[in-house]
């Protein structure tokens, strides 16, 4: 029995603009993987890649299962951060992985409105999956709500995260140019004194 479960989630978040202008940080997509993502969850990849692998999930509380996903992420011309996935695996229920697909594809942009700044962003995840034949009587629309609620949940922890952590690395970013450029600018020639 094949399912589609598909959830959506935006971001618009108001960012204090600093001395280095945040188009800069988001020419920078690793440090936004790290905003979003545990390192400790976290492996690089060749290519802007990036392995994630989720905290365990359940569904109806009778399947657990450890999604990991290979993230491609990349700063376009336009200062835009895309977000694509590559490729996904499931650990924990082998039936269900082997039959098995994830689509995830994100866009995060900054915006100015009347002198204000602002970061939008966007993001789909689309899981099709072929139920294994216990979940097969199980009422469809229990099946459809439950699985879109646990991608919107998936979603809305990543934003949560997005939210707290990308503008503290935003400032951080900021601060270590600052410093560059102050000890880039005032070279001590010892040999002068």
């Amino acid at each position: 029995m094949n399912i589609c479960f598909e959830a959506e989630e935006k971001v618009n978040l108001k960012v204090q603009q600093k001395s280095t202008p945040i188009q800069h940080y988001l020419r920078q997509p690793q440090r936004l993987v790290k905003a979003i993502a545990d390192e400790k969850l976290m492996t690089p990849l060749p290519n802007n890649c990036y392995k994630l692998r989720m905290h365990p999930l359940n569904f109806l509380d009778v399947y657990h299962f450890q999604p990991i996903v290979v993230l491609k992420v990349w700063a376009g011309a336009s200062g835009c951060v895309y977000l694509n996935s590559e490729s996904c695996e499931i650990k924990g229920i082998e039936y269900i992985n082997r039959r098995f697909s994830l689509f995830l594809k994100g866009k995060l942009t900054s915006e100015e409105i009347d002198g204000e700044v602002f970061l939008k962003g966007k993001v789909n995840l689309q899981v099709k999956v072929d139920l294994p034949p216990p979940l097969w009587l199980t009422p469809q629309p229990l099946l459809q709500s439950t699985g879109n609620s646990l991608l919107k949940g998936v979603l809305m922890r990543i934003k949560q995260r997005l939210m707290s952590q990308l503008i503290q690395d935003y400032y951080d970013f900021v601060a270590e140019n600052s410093e560059e450029t102050v000890n880039n600018n005032y070279p001590i020639n010892l040999s002068s004194i």
